[in-house]
């Protein structure tokens, strides 16, 4: 392999001890950094993942409420334990994990987190700050996407990035960002003729699309940077991205790998997000 494993474990455990030191200081003057987690239902898929994001919160030092509810939770039930939390002084991110249950309208939960303590960065309000370049919470995967392509020490300025998805979670809030890096990007999708035109053009790709070998070894650029955002499960069960991590770790510069990659990542970042937004509250 000449790639370079981009390695997601490695850079999130330095990133929760570095959480894990700010959050200290900042109970020790009384602001320890909380997050509410809600679950409605029982997806096993979300079980596991919430349980990681408590867990991760106890390594970081931040107060996890985890708060269970039956998958018929009514849609108003939900609403209302959204509106105690954004009042409450003590919480200063709210996480509701998706999916939920078809009686419940996803976007209408997201837009009642306050933007203060949406520190999954997925509501209007913080889309909208992300597009005008304004402080906020960035969408935790793309975040962390940007923290990964800064440990090869690549450059963005100039460079030429490739989005491959168009999602208003991973995709547009990763093309913002790297546009704000100052790179040249393009997004490719289901409709674009020829992806591979433009990923044998850049220096960096990300592939978000939940599809498997959406990229090939044939589309990428020698010496390339490739984020593989992807999550999928091969016919043996094992987990793999949607890059063909075997051809394509053999032409590009740097890789990371699925799993431990962009996935430690993700959840990194949402404690970064959560200390963030407490930080701005020690400071009114």
């Amino acid at each position: 392999m000449t790639a370079q494993l981009i390695d997601g474990n490695a850079l999130a455990k330095s990133i929760r001890a570095e959480v894990a030191e700010r959050a200290a200081a900042l109970g020790a003057r009384g602001h320890r950094p909380g997050l509410a987690v809600i679950l409605v239902g029982d997806d096993p898929a979300s079980q596991v993942y919430v349980k990681h994001k408590v867990n991760d919160c106890a390594v970081a030092g931040i107060r996890s409420v985890l708060e269970t509810y039956p998958a018929a939770f009514s849609e108003a039930a939900l609403l209302a334990r959204i509106a105690a939390l954004n009042t409450d002084p003590t919480i200063h991110g709210i996480l509701v994990q998706m999916p939920l249950p078809g009686h419940i309208n996803p976007h209408r939960v997201i837009e009642a987190i306050s933007v203060a303590k949406d520190v999954d960065g997925f509501s209007t309000l913080s889309a909208g700050e992300l597009m005008s370049g304004l402080p906020g919470f960035r969408p935790c995967t793309p975040y962390g996407c940007m923290k990964l392509i800064a440990t090869t020490g690549v450059a963005l300025r100039g460079k030429h990035a490739v989005v491959i998805g168009r999602s208003n979670t991973v995709g547009k809030p990763m093309a913002l960002l790297l546009l704000q890096a100052h790179a040249t990007v393009s997004i490719c999708h289901s409709a674009t003729p020829d992806i591979g035109a433009l990923t044998r053009q850049a220096d960096v790709v990300v592939a978000a699309v939940g599809k498997r070998d959406v990229l090939t070894a044939d589309m990428v650029k020698p010496g390339a940077v490739v984020i593989d955002v992807g999550m999928n499960r091969q016919a043996d069960g094992k987990l793999c991205g949607d890059v063909d991590f075997a051809g394509v770790s053999q032409v590009a510069g740097w890789i990371t790998p699925v799993p431990g990659g962009v996935g430690p990542m993700t959840r990194a970042m949402l404690l970064v997000n959560t200390l963030e937004s407490a930080e701005r509250v020690a400071k009114a």
